[in-house]
């Protein structure tokens, strides 16, 4: 004779059909809701599976389903699917007078010793200071991720200069030359370089392959330096790289006559760049006739960014893409380099892909000049 038995209503039986049929539910309540529905005696005794069916193919155990069919009896449906809140209280340590003290500690200086916090390192400080008698490091990870508070991490930034005038006015001419309208016959262009070490293997690396890492040797030889020259129009979706031996205000000045007849049809080309000593109309004359020079420049609008703020420079971001899924590897060999960057420029990915910093820069330049006005404490 069993002792638990079973019998589901109709208002209960169409409630575990939907339960197992659709929406989003825990994987614990969908299986009570199975052995429920497998257990009922409430429509005919010979459709009732037995608990030995019922825990094969579930692949739950008989104890299981007597537990089950006995919570469902004694106790009712809603707390056989979804279970009872714990009964056990426990004393809140991290309350908000030991949040406030935990964030001023971590925004603070480590222990001399180390170079940042870490979350035994607050822990073990908070007992110390006696704001609690004991506290684990989990908890302080709980506290420190409520608030959004990593203090083992830093993140680079390029802080401007304060009350620097200079630093404002070049900032407000290169965000509003972001503003401007795309012009095919005043193209807005942004131009970078940064050299590039040739390094070649010391030891032939041993390839990937199922189940294990490529591995490298962590030796390697030099084999020189090499520069990449790389010009962008974010609004165009255009972009070229030409890689130097050297860096030279020859190399800048021939790099800037490529600009010029990869826009033979403009009018007058904006160039954005940073203020590096070769990045002058002087390197012009001295590399060229006075003629020629002349009307090299007379094609030319030039934009420097602040200093100490070369960040405003679109072609850093193009050159970070492009050391990231080109150059991020060994090459000891500069013709390697320039085929490899003549493939990624042409790539369709990198032909056609619009560059979506042009409109952020473009949209939300006054918010971006607020917070430098902030940072900078002009009086």
């Amino acid at each position: 004779m069993r002792k638990y038995k079973v019998t589901l209503n109709a208002a209960e039986r169409q409630e575990l059909t939907s339960i197992i049929q659709k929406g989003k539910h825990r994987s614990q309540k969908v299986l009570n809701s199975l052995i429920l529905l497998n257990c009922d005696e409430g429509l005919c005794h010979d459709k009732r599976s037995k608990n030995e069916d019922i825990a094969k193919i579930l692949k739950v155990s008989m104890r299981k389903i007597d537990r089950l069919k006995k919570c469902f009896v004694e106790q009712g449906l809603e707390i056989s699917l979804n279970g009872t809140k714990g009964q056990r209280t426990y004393e809140k340590k991290a309350d908000g007078d030991f949040e406030a003290h935990l964030i001023a500690l971590s925004c603070g200086e480590p222990p001399e010793g180390f170079a940042r916090w870490s979350l035994r390192l607050l822990a073990d400080k908070v007992v110390e200071l006696n704001y609690v008698d004991t506290i684990s490091h989990e908890t302080i990870r709980r506290v420190l991720k409520k608030n959004e508070i990593k203090p083992w991490r830093k993140q680079g930034w390029v802080i401007p200069p304060e009350q620097s005038s200079d630093f404002v006015a070049n900032m407000e001419m290169v965000l509003d030359v972001y503003r401007q309208r795309y012009k095919e016959e005043f193209p807005v262009v942004c131009m970078d370089e940064s050299p590039k070490q040739l390094i070649k293997e010391s030891r032939l690396p041993i390839a990937s392959s199922p189940g294990s890492l490529a591995k490298y040797d962590y030796e390697y030889e030099r084999c020189g330096v090499c520069n990449i020259f790389l010009a962008s129009e974010p609004l165009a979706a255009r972009r070229f790289v030409k890689i130097t031996a050297r860096k030279t205000k020859k190399d800048w000045a021939n790099f800037i006559e490529t600009i010029a007849n990869k826009y033979s049809n403009a009018q007058k080309i904006t160039l954005v760049m940073d203020n590096l000593n070769t990045h002058k109309p002087g390197s012009l004359y001295e590399i060229f006739a006075p003629e020629k020079a002349k009307k090299l420049w007379d094609r030319f609008h030039f934009v420097y960014t602040p200093k100490h703020g070369s960040w405003l420079n679109m072609a850093e971001i193009e050159l970070n893409v492009l050391n990231g899924q080109c150059l991020n590897r060994r090459i000891d060999k500069l013709s390697t380099i320039i085929k490899e960057c003549n493939a990624w420029q042409k790539h369709p990915n990198n032909m056609n892909a619009k560059n979506k910093l042009a409109i952020y820069y473009k949209g939300r330049s006054n918010k971006i000049k607020a917070a430098l006005y902030d940072t900078t404490k002009l009086t």
